[in-house]
């Protein structure tokens, strides 16, 4: 259970987690983001929230000791560590569309939405099921105005973000496809499991 995966970059991964065990995503050569969505195992029409997480957890920086809620306002992950302490729940994982838009690239580019629906297809979720991502390690900043910018990751070689599960889970991550987000450069994204005790 302590197999150390590596997601290669502008790819991803999905699979299941049970009801405490422990997710460990790591950055493994700094400045390089995660986009994680989860999903009722039993019920996938149960989702990670963005905005219920940061109602319930009233903030919009989630770290260490915060939970991340379903849109159904039930709980699903415990963040269990953080050696980071910054990540996002604001942005949309980045899709094809992001690229025409804010990159002005009409050319194909590989996107985090494409890579955790391509992932999430065996479990019956389709693209349109995809939720806001937990960008963990994301560095998203705001002006005084609420001007939003992405500033590359202060992660480090070596950081990690536990996550303990609080129901049995589907997850799926990735090593994020956008220049901005990860500092102009693409890396790959570590994770592993480990068994914890149920609650």
């Amino acid at each position: 259970m302590n197999t150390l995966h590596i997601i290669p970059p502008q790819t991803g991964a999905a699979f299941e987690l049970k009801k405490g065990n422990v997710l460990t995503i790591i950055d493994p050569m700094g400045q390089q983001v995660s986009d994680m969505v989860a999903f009722n195992r039993e019920d996938t029409k149960e989702k990670i929230s963005a905005g219920k997480s940061m109602d319930f957890e009233e903030s919009i920086l989630l770290t260490k000791g915060n939970y991340l809620w379903s849109n159904r306002s039930n709980k699903m992950m415990k963040i269990i560590a953080d050696t980071n302490g910054r990540n996002d729940f604001l942005l949309a994982p980045c899709s094809p569309e992001t690229f025409q838009i804010m990159y002005d690239n009409p050319d194909y580019h590989p996107s985090c939405q494409e890579n955790l629906y391509k992932n999430l297809q065996p479990y019956g979720i389709d693209v349109d099921d995809i939720p806001t991502a937990f960008n963990v390690f994301m560095n998203v900043q705001f002006d005084e105005r609420g001007k939003l910018k992405v500033l590359p990751p202060t992660s480090k070689a070596g950081d990690m973000v536990k996550f303990q599960a609080e129901m049995d889970l589907i997850v799926a991550l990735t090593a994020c496809s956008a220049e901005d987000s990860n500092g102009g450069t693409f890396k790959p994204i570590h994770y592993m499991i480990t068994e914890g005790a149920c609650k």
